[in-house]
């Protein structure tokens, strides 16, 4: 009996790997055939069947997409938007999250539930009321008002509230107090190094989001050179639809760095998670 149950158990296991196997070929299938695409040439896209590999593979559909439009100035535009936003919420949410769990002041949970609440209100809903307000100070087609919706972010706050909360005691902020530091000494040098895992998470969270926006710089930014990578691929899309091979290797050029900012720091955030569960 005891070892039926433990072959059901494996068998169990199997069929759930295997589920999961299936839905991340699933998931990551277009990827690959996004990559693959683009080092084929015209050719080999236009077969019928369709090939996964190339035959030939080539780089001329990287070379022609950035001689075609401006995609270096679209992936350094990025890369600003996406790294100033970045270093902006992890400050934020680091001193705004310290704040909520360590400090006791009149109105706190009232604020941090007005904080949260704005979490669930979907961006479209104030774009306008935010635009408007751009208009009067004269930040259209600048980029402070790309920037600026993503300077902040309402759950790396909750995040880091939650984390300072549980994994900093107070009395090693009361130690640091005794020893005449200041508070802002307390949270760059105890809180903020005790914190990096927690700060990579909200780090990668703040730059797939920076990285990824499009629908803000599409209605702020009316200079060319002010549009992101989703942004360029869209406006090169539409001149140029039917040029496949410079797509996808537009689309590898966007999507390459959120890969790799999540492949070097994945393994910070599920330590993070895993040491929240435990606490």
């Amino acid at each position: 009996m005891k070892r039926r149950s433990k072959l059901l158990g494996r068998i169990g296991v199997l069929a759930v790997h295997c589920v999961l196997m299936a839905g991340a070929l699933v998931m990551v299938m277009p990827m690959l055939w996004m990559l693959a695409t683009a080092f084929k040439p015209a050719p080999e896209i236009a077969l019928w069947p369709p090939v996964f590999l190339p035959v030939a593979p080539t780089f001329d559909n990287f070379t022609g997409a950035f001689e075609t439009a401006p995609f270096g100035r679209f992936f350094l535009n990025s890369l600003f938007i996406a790294g100033v936003g970045t270093l902006s919420v992890i400050v934020t949410s680091l001193v705004a999250g310290t704040v909520f769990a360590k400090y006791r002041f009149p109105g706190r949970g009232l604020l941090f539930g007005m904080v949260i609440a704005t979490a669930i209100v979907p961006f479209e809903a104030y774009m306008i009321p935010l635009y408007l307000q751009l208009v009067q100070i004269e930040w259209i087609n600048t980029y402070q008002g790309i920037i600026l919706p993503y300077l902040f972010m309402a759950f790396g706050i909750f995040l880091m509230r939650q984390h300072v909360g549980s994994a900093i005691p107070g009395e090693l902020m009361e130690a640091a107090r005794v020893d005449g530091a200041g508070e802002w000494w307390i949270m760059a040098r105890v809180i903020a190094p005790l914190s990096g895992n927690a700060l990579a998470a909200v780090g990668i969270f703040s730059f797939i989001q920076g990285w990824g926006i499009f629908i803000w710089p599409l209605l702020i930014a009316n200079d060319q050179m002010l549009f992101n990578m989703e942004l360029g691929l869209t406006a090169f899309q539409f001149r140029f639809s039917a040029d496949t091979g410079k797509l996808m290797a537009g689309s590898v050029v966007s999507t390459a760095p959120m890969l790799v900012v999540f492949l070097l720091l994945r393994r910070r955030i599920i330590e993070n998670m895993a040491l929240t569960g435990i606490k």
